[in-house]
């Protein structure tokens, strides 16, 4: 998860690029985009399990929304559903996981030293589902992380942001299942 911001950012590069155009001085109307991105993966040592090898396959799909406030900062809204699965390269054996959760920028600082502090929380249920198809392990929690980026001088264009650091401010909420462990003994 660490990296969605930054995904949505580079994703929505052409979205963006209208807002830039736009003086800082006045709110834009916010801008709706929809993402769809297959994704396929060959993991070795999957969850640290030497010798245990995944192939994961799915498909993430993101609908964004992208407004900017009237300091010129651009805020992200996104609902991200994530569905993929993992075939045991041994086994031939699969199991599913189903993510959907929302990405929402809580609060954006400018320092007034060409970064920003973002407070950014993502919250949503994700389930692992066994070879049989029933649920085997949940994370239904929220977390909260703090960003701090470098704008590269342009406030107005997330693209070009330098993750200066990222640090987890609220762990995970509800049930955290280990996913590891139930993956192994379905298809290891």
């Amino acid at each position: 998860m660490r990296h969605i911001r930054s995904f949505v950012a580079a994703a929505s590069l052409g979205l963006v690029a209208p807002l830039a155009a736009v003086a800082p001085a006045s709110a834009t109307p916010p801008l709706f985009e929809t993402i769809s991105e297959p994704f396929s993966d060959h993991i070795e040592d999957f969850c640290g399990i030497e010798g245990f090898t995944v192939d994961d396959n799915g498909t993430f799909q993101a609908r964004l929304k992208i407004s900017t406030r009237k300091s010129g900062i651009v805020y992200f809204l996104s609902h991200i559903t994530i569905d993929e699965t993992l075939t045991g390269v041994e086994s031939g054996l699969s199991v599913t996981i189903h993510t959907a959760f929302i990405a929402k920028d809580l609060k954006i600082v400018d320092n007034g030293d060409g970064t920003l502090t973002i407070t950014e929380l993502i919250t949503g249920p994700s389930t692992l589902y066994g070879t049989d198809g029933k649920a085997i392990a949940r994370d239904p929690g929220q977390v909260r992380f703090r960003i701090v980026v470098d704008t590269n001088g342009t406030l107005s264009d997330p693209s070009d942001d330098i993750e200066l650091s990222f640090e987890l401010i609220k762990g995970s909420t509800g049930r955290s299942d280990d996913y590891c462990g139930p993956i192994f003994a379905e298809i290891g």
